[in-house]
């Protein structure tokens, strides 16, 4: 089964050479598997080490990117495919409908915002797409804290928690939500956004 990965991450390293060690070695699997990524078209931090290593090892890659980062250059020209979109809003609506399973690795705000979404339109039915996170070093660990705090206060369910696929290796990882996956969109509806 071919699958199309959606990773976000950040636009910076971080400050841990693990998070950039993760990254490389989750865009080199894509690859390797013959899958395809899509991302949000950077060139720079985790986002360009994950598109630089996945097209080194063969895989196609897609960067979705606004006009107005392109305009800071910062939007990455050897990729497969780079659309340049208009708003953030479409660049994540876009990157959601290309979207076979979606991983976020280790990131700031935008990363955190983008995996909040996705997670947030799975639960209400837009997509039923596997939505993984990449635990390099422990880096989501209070923020998993923050959700079981959450998920006891009454905010959330148990259903809405198990939408999380979590692993800290990222064979493993791609692993679990390829057999998830199962290649369907039938439930897809990203127009109603």
């Amino acid at each position: 089964m071919t699958l199309t990965v959606c990773v976000y991450c950040g636009s910076r390293n971080g400050t841990s050479p693990a998070f950039r060690a993760a990254a490389q070695a989750l865009g080199r699997l894509i690859g390797e598997r013959s899958w395809r990524l899509v991302y949000g078209g950077g060139n720079v931090g985790l986002m360009g080490v994950t598109a630089d290593a996945a097209l080194a090892a063969g895989a196609e890659v897609v960067g979705v990117i606004p006009e107005r980062l392109v305009h800071l250059e910062v939007g990455h020209r050897a990729l497969t495919e780079l659309h340049v979109v208009p708003t953030m809003h479409e660049r994540k609506r876009l990157m959601a409908e290309l979207a076979d399973v979606f991983v976020a690795l280790p990131g700031g705000i935008g990363t955190f915002e983008e995996l909040f979404e996705v997670w947030t339109w799975r639960h209400l039915g837009y997509h039923d797409q596997p939505i993984g996170l990449l635990n390099v070093e422990g880096f989501y660990d209070p923020l998993l804290t923050f959700m079981r705090h959450t998920l006891q206060a009454g905010f959330i369910d148990a259903s809405q928690q198990a939408m999380l696929t979590v692993h800290d290796d990222p064979a493993t990882l791609l692993d679990r939500l390829a057999a998830e996956a199962g290649g369907s969109h039938q439930a897809d509806d990203f127009s109603r956004l």
